[in-house]
Parts: C-alpha cells; structure tokens; sequence
C-alpha cells in the first residue's frame, strides 16, 4: 500500500494507492468517527461493478449507507443533477458530521464534492475514484464544480476530501478509451513538472496500455505526488497551482462548443495540449523539435491532436473568453519552455491564438 499525503493543515488528507483494496474502505472511514448515516454517490455502471463491495465495507462498520446513482456522462454534471442530490440527502437526514462518498470518474468526484461543500454548508467527503483520470487527477486537490451550458466547471468551490482512496483494480473493467482519456492528465504532469516522468512515459508505454501494475501504480503514485506538491503550494490556485490547467484552457472549449457529448475529458485535454504547445512555438517559447516530441507522445497513447474540420474555430474562442482565468479581459494560457517547466502567459492576444486555432 503506498500513500501520499496532500500536507494542507488541520485539511491535510491521505490519497492511498493499493490494488484490491475497496473492501477495506469501511475501516478507514470509520476511523474518522462520523455519524452513522453514510451516502454513496455513484452512477449505475460503476455502482453495479462496485457498489455492493464498498456498501459491505461500510455497513460491516456499523454504518447506514444508502446510494444515490445520477446517470453516467458529463452532461449530467450540472446544477439540476446537484439539486437532486442534495434532495436525497435531506430526505435521509443527514448530518454536518456526516460523510459521502464518490464512487466513480471524475464526473461523480466533482459533483459529490460540490454537494459536499453545500450541504449545510460543509460535509465531509471520501473520493474513491474509479477512472484513471480521477485517480491521477480530478480526485486530488480539492476542487469541485458543475458546468454551465455557457462554460465548463464554472460553478463550484474549492473543497477538500478526508480522503482518497485509489483501488487500482477498478482499471481492470475501465473501458479502453476512458483509459486512454486518462493518460492525457498523465501526460500533462510530465510536461508541465518532470521530464524524467515524460520520458518514463515513452519508455513504458506498453506496459502501462497493458495494465501491468508496477507500471499503472508508478505513474498514479508519481501524478499525485506532483498534484499534492502543487497543491500545497497554492491550495486555491493564486498563482502556481495554475499549471495544472496546462491544455484545459482550449480543451474546456472544445468540450463546451460540442455540448460535453463529443469528447471524453482527456480527449478534449490531448487537443489542448498539442494546441497550447504549438501557442507556445507561435510565441517563441517552445521549438518545434520539442512539440514533435509532445504530440509523438499524445497521439502514440491514442488522443487526438488537432481539432475536427467540423469544430468551429472561433466559437472556441469565445468560450476561451469566458474562461475563469480571463482576468480584466485578459486571456491566460499555461505554456510549456521545455518539456518539465511551464510559463503562466498573461495577455495571449486573439490574433495569436487564431494563428493556432485557423491552421
């Protein structure tokens, strides 16, 4: 069992990565001493590969746990879907000592987290992520959130778990392209943090498509390691922790402009990275040379690297406008030096980004 810790104070949270460890989810959180009524959020593919085991694990520990499935997808992520959440937990009483727990992707986290934050003002919460992008990524750092039909992730709040808790054998039944949609997040850690990581990526990327689980459990264990590092650093993200947005900028866009119905998150992510990077030749940080190594790696993990013919072009850039890291009408974007460091870019102007975009 390896575990990192997310140090954050009186907020500090282990993330806990091991395979085959769901079943004793009951014990951790009864450590925690919360009152004895427990939800499990989830949606009704997961909860039927999973749900039964984590419910025993917890009810062995003297809890009432009771799920609450919403429908699987990120269009379900949204403020009505929140609603009908929170309405569940009133009708069962919940508590400010209480808990919920996430059970799924990166969907499920960010809305139980959200819920979590709401619900009478603040409960606690344990993510038990299932997808390997909420593993390496949306299950860390504390930030929670629904989309708006307008933008992505524009309402929402910065929360943390009590708990993460990583069973690396749910990546067994992940279907291959949430897998592949996974590694986008993956990736972006090497690039924007550590090149040796990138280069671990090349080297064992057979292995890693293959499930081998030294190879899975290194690079989740090495992503929130950097995640966690960051996050310490800058929790609510004024200034460092902004790195982490590397590729969301255009990627949240893309998502947006095709309704969150076209691309899975990571596929989204992967054409934002290749986009951003090739923003950062066009402003003279980045050299070609390195932008083929950036995009071999992309494409070779199977994530699209360029936009569709059929995607408009600058209906992304009015969602990129509506981003949350617009500031005074000034667009931001994350761009890489080299591969391992990343600048944060004020003032990208339209006709920079459209030499990217109109290609």
């Amino acid at each position: 069992m390896e575990k990192v810790t997310v140090e954050l104070g009186k907020r500090s949270y282990d993330i806990v990565i091991d395979r085959g460890i769901l079943s004793g989810l009951g014990p951790r959180i009864g450590s925690f001493g919360f009152s004895p009524l427990v939800g499990v959020i989830s949606n009704p593919t997961v909860y039927s590969l999973y749900g039964e085991q984590v419910m025993r694990s917890i009810k062995d520990e003297g809890f009432d746990c009771f799920p609450v499935l919403i429908p699987d997808g990120e269009e379900y992520k949204d403020y009505s879907w929140s609603h009908y959440i929170l309405t569940e937990l009133l009708k069962r009483g919940l508590d400010r000592n209480s808990c919920i727990v996430a059970l799924g992707g990166g969907v499920i986290g960010d809305i139980t987290g959200f819920v979590a934050s709401t619900y009478m003002r603040g409960i606690h919460f344990v993510q038990v992520p299932t997808t390997l992008l909420a593993q390496v990524d949306s299950s860390v750092g504390g930030k929670t959130g629904v989309n708006h039909y307008l933008g992505k992730n524009m309402i929402g709040t910065f929360y943390q778990p009590r708990l993460v808790w990583i069973d690396t054998a749910t990546l067994d039944s992940l279907p291959r392209r949430e897998l592949v949609g996974g590694m986008a997040e993956v990736i972006k850690y090497g690039i924007i943090s550590d090149a040796r990581f990138f280069d671990f990526l090349i080297k064992r990327k057979n292995d890693i498509m293959d499930l081998d689980p030294g190879a899975l459990s290194s690079i989740i264990r090495r992503s929130c390691e950097i995640k966690a590092e960051i996050v310490t650093r800058d929790e609510r993200e004024s200034g460092l922790r902004a790195v982490l947005n590397f590729g969301h900028t255009i990627g949240h866009a893309v998502e947006t402009e095709t309704r969150y119905t076209r691309f899975i998150h990571g596929e989204a992510v992967g054409i934002g990275m290749c986009l951003e990077s090739r923003l950062s030749e066009v402003l003279g940080l980045l050299n070609p040379e390195k932008i083929l190594t950036i995009e071999n790696l992309i494409a070779g993990y199977g994530l699209p690297c360029s936009l569709p013919g059929d995607v408009n072009a600058r209906n992304l850039l009015s969602h990129m406008k509506r981003d949350k890291k617009v500031m005074a009408g000034e667009m931001t974007f994350i761009l890489p030096k080299k591969i391992g460091e990343v600048t944060i870019r004020k003032g990208v102007s339209t006709a920079e980004i459209e030499r990217v975009l109109l290609k």
